[in-house]
């Protein structure tokens, strides 16, 4: 009945909220954590114990963690970074032969989210609208650039003028030009969803962005408003999904009809503490799916709304360590 989430970093709240929801229902199971450098790691000091692994481009990674849950009685794996969803999901099966079952969707599905232009697709398959393409040679200023295939906000640009173009921008057939939504106009939101094992759709928070550092939420505030009835209605259930997703989404500030997709990652995010410290326990949700075999029967659409998140700065302190 343990648990092991993988590619720690920084995620002592996801951590810790494992820790809470596994130890109630599990008191002697215990939450494990996994790094290529987890001495380095603060989510790694705070999980039961932590494990040094090899880097996700190493042929051995996959090994590596079958050989670790063999070891260590683990039954549940909890992704946490785009690189690593791919790979596990291809070999997915292997770790079942063994008894361990990962919270992660389906290889499909994964390829759609890692895949800007896919996913853009994607929405307007579910009737969501997205951001215009241009073509490298027929544009309108200004722009916002972005990776075909990026995360964490690398390699994104704000173009408001010819001279912020440069001769990268066009060489790259990675980066899309797109038609900029202002943040003026417009409020951004990073919405948690949780979905069963078969696709069903049982959970949505939407978390308003108010302030990101290097990618990732430091303030942010849940506001229960349209966009719970329009991800109900247009992403009720997705082929291919299950467990935590995180949908952004750009909402009109003066017309909330007009609504845009920006991207779905299928894992667990950055801000996800919000959502559970708001009472969407979805820890709670995948050790009863996946370790007790439990349905999730309902919609879950009681959390709290208006609840404001600032985040700051901690420190995990190593004692005798030596680089």
């Amino acid at each position: 009945m343990n648990i092991l989430i993988t590619s720690a970093g920084r995620r002592v709240s996801l951590i810790r909220a494992f820790q809470k929801e596994l130890k109630t229902i599990f008191p002697e199971a215990k939450v494990f954590a996994s790094d290529s450098e987890p001495v380095l790691s603060a989510a790694c000091h705070v999980a039961d114990a932590y494990f040094d692994v090899p880097r996700l481009d190493n042929h051995q990674y996959i090994n590596s963690l079958l050989k670790l849950c063999d070891d260590h009685d683990i039954g549940l794996i909890i992704p946490t970074i785009d690189t690593e969803l791919l790979s596990l999901s291809k070999h997915k099966a292997q770790f079942e032969a063994i008894g361990v079952q990962i919270v992660i969707s389906k290889v499909s599905f994964i390829k759609k989210c890692r895949d800007k232009r896919a996913i853009h697709e994607f929405f307007e398959t579910h009737n969501i609208a997205v951001a215009k393409e241009y073509s490298k040679s027929n544009y309108q200023l200004p722009l916002f650039i972005k990776p075909v295939d990026g995360s964490r906000s690398v390699d994104t640009y704000i173009v408001e003028s010819e001279e912020d173009l440069t001769d990268y921008h066009f060489s790259n057939d990675k980066l899309m030009f797109l038609d900029y939504l202002d943040h003026n106009d417009y409020d951004e939101f990073t919405c948690d969803l949780y979905y069963s094992k078969e696709g069903d759709l049982k959970c949505a928070v939407p978390r308003k962005r108010l302030e990101v550092r290097d990618g990732e939420v430091y303030k942010a505030l849940t506001k229960r408003n349209g966009l719970v009835d329009f991800i109900t209605k247009n992403l009720k259930r997705i082929e291919g999904a299950v467990g935590c997703l995180t949908l952004q989404l750009f909402i009109h500030k003066s017309d909330a009809s007009k609504i845009y997709g920006i991207e779905v990652n299928p894992r667990f995010g950055g801000g996800f503490p919000l959502s559970y410290l708001a009472g969407a326990n979805f820890p709670k949700w995948i050790i009863e799916e996946y370790l007790l075999s439990k349905s999730i029967e309902d919609k879950f659409d009681v959390w709290e709304s208006d609840l404001l998140m600032i985040r700051y700065d901690d420190e995990i302190l190593v004692h005798g360590y030596k680089d």
